[in-house]
């Protein structure tokens, strides 16, 4: 009787310990293909409609902007090490925290699309197509960087990626200058041209939004309101903080830029106004930066911890494409665990690369002034000093 009684227990005990394992093998591979997803509703300025209030997020897509996203994440988090180690000089501005901004307008343009943005510029350089290699290398100085040292953090180019500007707004009447590039050659191109809300105040602005206008070129004024600038609330510095509605005879519309995929579907629509030929469209997105404003800044001063950790519990926008991803089952919590793993290792070799890469030599100076022309001689600061400028 106990031997009977001994084996029955065995085989429940191993029918039990079977049909876990069974059921998470098949969780693991049923995963779905896509999911739809309710978006905020974008605040309108002179649009009778505006961007989709639902949205479908395939598995591919989510893992894609996930594994993007981390990177942006992780590299900035980099680059504040490395800051604090001197290996990195000068200024140096972070996004960490605005990550759905950069990777949902590269996901609702065309790459053959242009972009230009002001000093905060590490995010958009990456999901351009500029590897993190080339950014930390950039970083430090290194040759292997991806203006072969010379910018630093606030002057990185890619492809159709204009930079990483150093002067307040002055890079919103060059986006206007390239949309009419875009309109002059008869392509189907847009610019999308990017600044903060502190920058918002430039007067230059305002004379670039006058010519678009006249000249209905294809161009997305881009506000990343993150709700300071250097070291000051929009409150304090800005009478009208509705940036979207910034020009009376300029369409606008507000989003919210923690939610990538808000961001993705108002780009679509704001690429598409604009290539249908009725001229320029205004866009706010409303993110938020954990870092300082530079890396002299602490952050802490003019804001609370409080406030900074409440974004980060209840906003942060991969926390927010991770609960999507993972509840509506297009990805499992393991798998998204290996693109972190992945991402570190990504990270940690590009960091490797960033502080060994042997710095530019000193007769290559004068070198790229001209993008192409005959070699000919620099005067530098020493006069019998002469360098070649070589494209």
């Amino acid at each position: 009787m106990k031997k009977m009684l001994a084996a029955a227990v065995s085989r429940v005990l191993s029918r039990a310990s079977q049909k876990p394992a069974s059921r998470v093998q098949v969780a693991a591979c049923n995963y779905s293909n896509d999911a739809t997803f309710e978006i905020k509703k974008c605040d309108l300025h002179r649009l009778e409609e505006g961007p989709p209030n639902t949205t479908v997020l395939t598995r591919e897509e989510g893992l894609k902007y996930y594994r993007m996203m981390q990177t942006v994440r992780r590299m900035e988090l980099k680059a504040d090490q490395l800051y604090k180690q001197k290996f990195i000089r000068g200024f140096c501005h972070l996004c960490d925290g605005q990550e759905a901004c950069c990777v949902g307008l590269e996901a609702g343009i065309n790459p053959t699309d242009h972009v230009i943005t002001s000093y905060r510029a590490h995010g958009l350089s990456y999901t351009r197509g500029v590897p993190v290699r080339g950014i930390l290398a950039e970083l430090t100085g290194r040759k292997g960087g991806c203006a072969k040292g010379k910018g630093g953090s606030m002057h990185m180019y890619g492809k159709n990626f204009y930079g990483g500007n150093g002067i307040v707004g002055a890079q919103v009447p060059l986006g206007a200058g390239i949309a009419l590039a875009c309109k002059y050659k008869g392509k189907d191109e847009i610019c999308l041209t990017l600044y903060g809300d502190g920058a918002a105040n430039q007067g230059q602005l305002f004379e670039a939004y006058n010519m678009a206008a006249l000249w209905k070129l294809p161009c997305v004024f881009i506000c990343e309101n993150n709700r300071y600038g250097m070291g000051t609330s929009a409150e304090r510095a800005a009478a009208n903080t509705e940036y979207y509605k910034r020009s009376s005879f300029i369409p606008g519309l507000r989003v919210d830029g923690m939610d990538v995929l808000c961001v993705r579907e108002a780009v679509k629509f704001a690429a598409a106004y604009c290539r249908s030929g009725k001229g320029p469209i205004l866009m706010e997105l409303q993110t938020y930066r954990y870092h300082g404003h530079s890396m002299s800044d602490p952050g802490i001063s003019y804001r609370s911890r409080e406030e900074i950790q409440e974004v980060r519990s209840k906003n942060d926008p991969i926390k927010l494409l991770k609960d999507r991803i993972v509840n509506s089952k297009l990805a499992s919590v393991e798998e998204l665990k290996e693109i972190d793993a992945e991402v570190r290792k990504e990270i940690e070799d590009a960091t490797q690369f960033a502080t060994s890469d042997p710095e530019p030599p000193l007769e290559e100076l004068g070198h790229h002034i001209y993008s192409s022309n005959t070699p000919f001689e620099v005067r530098g600061a020493n006069q019998w000093i002469k360098y070649k400028s070589i494209s």
